[in-house]
């Protein structure tokens, strides 16, 4: 639903459509800006706008822009990145596709164009609509809406908002008189764009107003012929060439811990053969953007009823390098998954029992950890509804409330088989259950009667006990199922959408609750908090020194896709998958030197890791270092969790200095670089700081700590930056410790 926005809620008939009501202003050039968004922000908030011609509509922000024609029917016409001066659009395509009832419509759309390698504004004068396509019959413009609540709890969110500020644009459609068994049937495209970020929403609705039901099969909510980034005249066997640098992402994601194995269900690059001057002499160039299941979805849509499809959210990057990327992905994050800048401090309690969990919260309480979960091989059981279960969770919770700390447990979802054999996925290849295909060796299915009471049990659980946590290990990862389950599932064709569904509508409501969820997959668009950094899990069975190297190596490749909350590390303070007493941290205060080093790479990269044993402390020797080191990450929270600078970081290799490097122009410590030295004596010697991304500029005040003195600081004056935003300075790292260096303004 859009909220209106000033009064530009316009329902007309074609003929009269009229977009006097939206603000004219001239447009910018394509001429790359002057400033850098990713430090001053975007030069403007985003807005509706008609172009000067009257005949399109204009979504602009400073940073993107895309001009959809309405004249004589809706088109995307041109697609800006503002902040290089890139075209991105060579040739027009429909606003969307949906096939209903086993035919294929297109919605919007022109045809005519007599070259696809570029678009001459001169052409669109002589185009036409698509023969068949659907007319654009009205339009909405108004703010972004909640796709999903979001409880707010008293976790640490800075900076952020819900809904994101931008505006919204509905596009209404309807199938020609010569169509009469879609009669009353209307497709909305409906597109968001956000403040302060290159990225635009896109999604569509079905609503039937006619007398029959019409049954929505597939759908592609975004077609885009973009321009191509290889242009390669010979195509080898076994050669690939790469298509469009254009940030793809949809809700319907799965299958993967990191952004590239979990896109491939919502979208794909598809060569476009209609493209005849491409330079590739067998027209293979991968150009054409189709944002869409990769199978049927099947949902009927009954009279009165509508259907939504998943949303999309297509942006521009403006550079190649590696840590402008993955700044543009943190930004765009945090405007429209905001919840994945939660980060409680979390301990995993090894037992279930009553005294094992009360000094576990006593303990997190006492050196300031946030979150305790009754962890994998606990012994407490979620699918458990007796009452007596219930009755024990929800006095775990009580007591943590009053410690100030939040409970949650774990679930196993997927890597398991269930009885009856039937509620599992069905192979297709097989007729069986897991097989060849079948990720994490199979996985039950969520329309199976298991399913169904599972989900059930899961939210009654959350519901009746109050519990603020699930590890849900795993999310449904994309496995195809055979059968047919009534009412939900038809077989094979819907089940992959069938079970995202069930998964997507659990997290939701989770997400409304409160709750925080650990899931081990891409499900962030639909509620989840944060998946596995990425590590190998038999790694932490290694000795604790190569431990302490591997982590400090993970944070920094994981934060390349991810901010630091969105990820979480490991630290196995009893023994995990083997190793013996060499890779367990217990007795911890045998073993401080190493535990305080795991603390220090973890929360000196503003990363939260699972910390899993009996107790966070044996002595009080280890209790106050331990409280030293959250102190110290508390006191810095803000930058600490702002994204690391990759450029002006060094990853960790076990034989010199390694570092990190957050900044965040907006704080009032915009930069913050932790140092770690992994050799066995202290280290003294020049370091370059590269401040550019700070926003800081010509002196910036320093101070100086080490790990030996948290959460004590030393200024050390100002320092004087060069032309490119960098600082020489001098540091000095204890033997196998760490030490810091936090930067402001002077």
């Amino acid at each position: 639903m859009l909220l209106p926005l000033l009064a530009l809620g316009l329902q007309l008939p074609q003929a009269a459509l009229d977009l006097s009501a939206l603000p004219a202003r001239a447009l910018d050039p394509l001429a790359p800006a002057t400033e850098d968004w990713l430090i001053q922000g975007a030069p403007r908030p985003a807005a509706i706008l008609r172009d000067e011609s009257g005949r399109a509509i204009v979504l602009d922000n400073g940073l993107l822009r895309r001009t959809i024609r309405v004249t004589p029917t809706a088109a995307t016409v041109g697609l800006d990145d503002l902040m290089t001066g890139r075209a991105l659009l060579r040739a027009v395509q429909p606003e969307a596709r949906v096939t209903l009832d086993g035919v294929t419509h297109d919605i919007g759309g022109l045809s005519g164009q007599p070259n696809l390698a570029y678009l001459d504004p001169a052409w669109l004068e002589t185009m036409e609509p698509t023969p068949g396509s659907w007319r654009l019959s009205g339009f909405e413009a108004g703010l972004p809406a909640e796709r999903l609540a979001w409880a707010q709890v008293r976790r640490h969110a800075p900076g952020v908002a819900w809904p994101p500020p931008g505006v919204a644009l509905r596009l209404d459609f309807e199938a020609p008189a010569s169509m009469p068994s879609v009669a009353g049937v209307t497709v909305s495209v409906h597109y968001e764009l956000y403040d302060g970020v290159p990225v635009l929403a896109k999604w569509l609705t079905v609503s039937n107003a006619g007398a029959q039901t019409v049954r929505v099969d597939d759908f592609s909510v975004e077609r885009l012929s973009v321009v191509e980034r290889d242009s390669i005249v010979e195509s080898r066997p076994g050669e690939l060439m790469d298509p469009p640098d254009l940030r793809v992402e949809t809700e319907y994601s799965m299958g993967g811990l990191s952004y590239k194995n979990s896109r491939r269900h919502g979208f794909r690059w598809l060569e476009d053969p209609a493209y005849t001057s491409q330079v590739n002499y067998l027209k293979r160039t991968p150009c054409l953007l189709d944002v869409g299941p990769e199978n049927q979805v099947l949902r009927d849509v009954e009279p009165g009823g509508s259907f939504e499809s998943f949303r999309a959210f297509v942006g521009a990057y403006d550079s190649e390098d590696v840590t402008r990327r993955a700044l543009t992905d943190g930004q765009i994050y945090r405007t429209i998954a905001p919840w994945v800048t939660e980060n409680p401090l979390m301990m995993h309690v090894r037992h279930a029992d009553p005294e094992s969990v009360r000094l576990a919260i006593d303990q997190c309480a006492e050196v300031g950890f946030e979150m305790v979960i009754l962890t994998f091989g606990s012994g407490f059981n979620v699918e458990d509804t007796s009452e007596e279960n219930l009755a024990r969770m929800r006095e775990y919770v009580a007591y943590g409330a009053e410690r100030g700390v939040e409970v949650g447990t774990y679930s196993l979802l997927s890597s398991r088989r269930v009885t009856p054999p039937g509620d599992n996925c069905i192979n297709p290849l097989t007729g069986e259950p897991g097989g060849e295909g079948m990720i994490h060796g199979g996985t039950p299915s969520l329309a199976s009667g298991w399913g169904q009471a599972y989900l059930r049990t899961l939210r009654g659980f959350f519901a009746k006990t109050g519990a603020m946590l699930l590890e849900h290990d795993g999310p449904y990862p994309g496995n195809l199922d055979a059968a047919a389950r009534p009412p939900l599932q038809r077989g094979v064709e819907d089940s992959r959408y069938v079970n995202w569904m069930l998964s997507r509508d659990l997290y939701a409501d989770l997400r409304a609750r409160g709750v925080y969820i650990n899931a081990p997959d891409w499900y962030f668009l639909v509620g989840t908090n944060k998946c596995g950094m990425g590590y190998r899990e038999v790694n932490w069975s290694l000795p604790r020194a190569q431990q302490v190297i591997h982590t400090r190596q993970n944070i920094f490749d994981g934060t390349k896709y991810k901010l630091p909350s969105m990820g979480w590390m490991f630290v196995p303070l009893t023994q995990y998958h083997g190793g013996g007493a060499a890779a367990t941290v217990e007795p911890l205060d045998e073993h401080l030197e190493h535990y305080t080093a795991m603390l220090a790479g973890n929360l000196g990269a503003g990363v939260q890791a699972c910390y899993r044993g009996p107790r966070l402390y044996d002595t009080p020797r280890v209790r106050d270092a331990v409280k030293a080191h959250v102190d110290w990450f508390k006191a810095h929270r803000d930058i600490l969790e702002s994204p690391i600078v990759h450029a002006a970081s060094r990853r960790a290799d076990g034989r010199d200095l390694d570092w990190v490097l957050h900044a965040n122009p907006s704080l009032d410590e915009p930069a913050l670089m932790v140092i770690h030295n992994p050799t066995d004596a202290a280290i003294v010697r020049p370091i370059m700081a590269d401040l550019y991304y700070s926003g800081l500029t010509g002196h910036a005040a320093v101070e100086y700590g080490s790990g030996a003195e948290l959460p004590a600081t030393r200024a050390l004056g100002e320092v004087e930056l060069d032309g490119r935003g960098r600082a020489a300075l001098e540091v000095e790292v204890p033997a196998g410790g760490m030490a810091w260096l936090s930067f402001r303004r002077p």
